[in-house]
């Protein structure tokens, strides 16, 4: 007798149910991906009870008649792929006609549809159609599921809380959102609105509305193409950053992606802008040929493919980078607008319009911008050359760690430490980039024993510690001794130098990677070649480190990150001490 039986349909869509449906904001997900390809452009989420009991959708999308409401509950029934070549082209969010399906095998589904003429309603409870009948002609559709994962009580004890459910959700539809936002979008649960946007069609504005004045006033716009990518979107100045990856919002032919690579790009661009252990917020868009991309490598269709990521990754590097570098970075200590933001115009009004109205003329709202229109999307923006002529005078020095410094535009604070990490950091990255060597023989030479292990990998790398400079050599069992150094290194502190640099080649550093390496080696040696907090300097080093600061080419941040400089505007300081009340 066989042992082999094909299984039931309905046992099937359980299976399938599994991997597409793994929590109530997978619902959601699917249902508004079907409603976006449903041409819709105010799209309805409520909830209750975060999902768990019952996710309603609803649409004003074009509709189905009764022959395709009840086709879409078939396992792969699509509108969406009629030939084996769509599958190259895809440019629907939805394509392998498995969500209704799995969704309605696990819960109870009802669904109300219409082109505009008469209107269709099935009901359908643990994948079984129990019943189909007209219904009213309003242009759209109406899906609400109800009791999820009723029938498979193992999956349901894996729910999460209602609070985490809901969390799951309201991140979803936020980043439909910012992924269309000619869309409208609103999403309540238990009746009380969490989120809702204006379907404007502008990406700041609804960037605005997800996250509010204090994010939105604080994003530079980018734009670039090459001719494989076209790339649109807005990234955070490094002052507002998030401990989390969940705010990096890739955006790809409208869909909404999680992509290690395009991550690692958007976090190597930031590359001594931020401290490693915090992230960006970052919504972009990457529009290219379908062809070049694989929608079809995971059920959720969240990952993809992209065979030409090299050339996507340095488009992503290039384009954040010179957006970071071409914009004054100096943070604002009250957190107003600053003057340079690269805003449009249409846009701004509506924010400044929205944002008087709820905070009640704030002061994070009142500033002047730059405004472009929207043909012209490259907008003029406040060079480096703004901070090296700002001419800082220093008047004193914080509990040994803070330069105060003043100029005709208010007041200045200055992380001594900080500064000198970037002053620092740039010296020796200029002395190994360049092509000629100088070297410093030492009177003392320094030897420096090494395990079995450690010697055995810096055998490999002498070469490497030639080309930089030092002089080197194997001097019995497992040692190795220094008789010449390059010019650069700190004097007093060669030694530790030395060290430190050989602790980087055994860890793993590869000198292969010779840009990395460099930073890496610039950056250690940069913090232990600085001033520390609570060690108090002469006015004169605080005046020739605050000229050196403003000649550096990135005097914004430290090498880790960290800014080196805060400003306070001649207002507010007026503000805070009542001389100026608006």
């Amino acid at each position: 007798m066989s042992k082999i039986e094909v299984m039931s349909e309905e046992l099937a869509n359980k299976i399938a149910a599994g991997e597409v449906v793994e929590r109530c904001s997978s619902i959601v997900k699917e249902l508004v991906e079907n409603s976006i390809d449903a041409n819709a452009t105010i799209v309805s989420v409520h909830l209750i009870e975060g999902g768990i009991k019952e996710v309603s959708v609803i649409d004003n999308g074009i509709g189905m008649d009764e022959e395709d409401a009840k086709k879409a509950f078939l396992r792969h029934a699509t509108s969406k792929l009629l030939r084996d070549d769509d599958l190259y082209f895809i440019d629907t969010l939805g394509f392998r006609g498995e969500a209704l399906p799995s969704i309605a095998s696990v819960s109870h589904v009802t669904l109300k549809t219409s082109t505009g003429d008469v209107g269709t309603y099935l009901e359908i409870s643990g994948g079984k159609l129990l019943c189909c009948e007209n219904a009213d002609a309003r242009k759209g559709t109406i899906i609400t599921v109800q009791d999820l994962f009723y029938n498979t009580p193992a999956r349901l004890k894996y729910l999460k809380s209602e609070q985490a459910e809901l969390a799951s959700c309201v991140s979803f539809l936020e980043k439909f959102a910012l992924a269309h936002p000619s869309v409208s979008f609103t999403l309540t649960n238990d009746g009380k609105t969490l989120v809702s946007t204006s379907g404007s069609g502008q990406l700041l504005k609804t960037i605005h509305e997800i996250y509010g004045a204090s994010v939105s006033s604080k994003m530079i716009e980018v734009q670039a193409s090459c001719d494989d990518f076209d790339l649109y979107g807005y990234i955070g100045k490094p002052e507002i950053l998030k401990s989390n990856r969940n705010h990096m919002i890739v955006i790809c032919n409208g869909r909404v992606i999680r992509n290690m690579d395009i991550n690692r790009a958007i976090n190597d661009a930031y590359y001594t802008y931020k401290p490693d252990i915090k992230y960006p917020i970052v919504v972009l868009n990457i529009n290219t040929d379908p062809t070049l991309i694989d929608v079809n490598i995971h059920p959720t269709k969240q990952d993809i493919k992209i065979s030409k990521m090299d050339v996507l990754a340095e488009l992503l590097i290039k384009t954040i980078k010179d957006a970071l570098y071409q914009n004054l970075l100096i943070p604002d200590a009250v957190g107003r607008m600053s003057s340079t933001s690269s805003i449009k115009k249409e846009v701004m009004e509506d924010v400044i319009k929205e944002s008087e109205a709820t905070y009640q003329k704030s002061d994070a709202i009142q500033a002047t911008f730059d405004f472009t229109s929207p043909s012209k999307p490259k907008t003029e923006v406040v060079l480096n050359e703004a901070v090296k002529s700002l001419k800082l005078y220093p008047v004193g020095l914080c509990h040994g760690t803070y330069i105060i410094a003043e100029n005709e535009d208010g007041m200045y604070l200055i992380d001594q430490h900080a500064a000198q990490e970037r002053v620092n950091y740039e010296r020796n990255m200029r002395a190994l980039e360049s092509k000629e060597v100088h070297t410093t023989s030492l009177l003392f030479p320094i030897t420096i024993e090494l395990s079995n292990s450690e010697f055995l990998k810096i055998k490999d790398a002498m070469e490497t510690l030639q080309t930089m400079g030092f002089e080197v050599r194997e001097f019995g069992i497992n040692t190795l001794v220094f008789t010449g150094h390059p010019t650069w290194l700190l004097e007093g502190h060669e030694e530790e130098s030395i060290r430190r640099i050989i602790d980087l080649l055994i860890e793993g550093v590869s000198p292969v990677d010779r840009v990395k390496f460099n930073e890496s080696i610039a950056i250690t040696l940069a913090c232990k070649m600085s001033i520390k907090a609570n060690m108090r300097i002469s006015h004169e080093a605080q005046e020739e480190l605050l000229n050196e600061l403003c000649a550096c080419d990135n005097p914004y941040n430290c090498p880790h990150g960290r800014p080196t400089i805060i400003h306070f505007s001649i207002y507010d300081l007026e503000r805070m001490f009542k001389r100026a009340m608006n």
